[in-house]
């Protein structure tokens, strides 16, 4: 027997538009029990993961902001430093120029002592060797002198004190004469 039999048997009279009252018994607390299940259970999941997932998104951000502020520090540090290097680098170069040139015009200023003191030296020596070498020639000439005057006057200068008055005065008037030559 089908389930139309069955009712008919009973004796209603079935509405098609209306449904069972058990079956909509059933579905009601099927639907309450699985609305209890998904309110209790499943709703509080979703919950959960959606917090979470909003937490870790504000946390990446947060974590992104801090890193990023850490990184613009970090860049102004760097740059802070590279401009410190660079001002630092630049007065050392000057102190290296400026020592360099105190050091090249010490230099100077020593060699040109050194050439001061070399011809000073070398005058020195040149008036020295001059005043050796007149002394030389006052000797040699006094010699020839005495000689060529012991042979023009036909006497013998032996004596000493009247040698040496004949060879001062030939000097003293070779002496004049070429001072007299000079100022001509």
């Amino acid at each position: 027997m089908n389930s139309t039999d069955f009712i008919l048997a009973a004796g209603e009279s079935v509405n098609p538009l209306m449904p069972n009252p058990w079956e909509i018994l059933v579905t009601g607390v099927g639907f309450a029990v699985l609305l209890f299940i998904v309110i209790k259970v499943i709703a509080p999941k979703f919950e959960q993961a959606y917090e979470d997932r909003v937490t870790a998104i504000e946390g990446g951000l947060e974590k992104a902001e801090a890193a990023q502020k850490e990184a613009e520090e970090t860049l102004a540090q760097y740059k802070a430093q590279l401009l410190e290097a660079r001002t630092e680098a630049n007065r050392i170069r000057e102190e290296a120029r400026s020592e360099g040139a105190q050091i090249l015009e010490d230099l100077k200023t020593k060699a040109t002592d050194e050439a001061t003191r070399i011809s000073e030296q070398a005058q020195r020596q040149i008036q020295a060797e001059r005043v050796a070498a007149l002394s030389s020639l006052r000797t040699d000439v006094g010699t020839l002198a005495t000689e060529l005057a012991s042979k023009v006057v036909d006497e013998a200068l032996k004596d000493d004190a009247r040698a040496q008055r004949v060879v001062d005065q030939f000097l003293n008037d070779l002496e004049a004469q070429q001072n007299a030559g000079a100022s001509n």
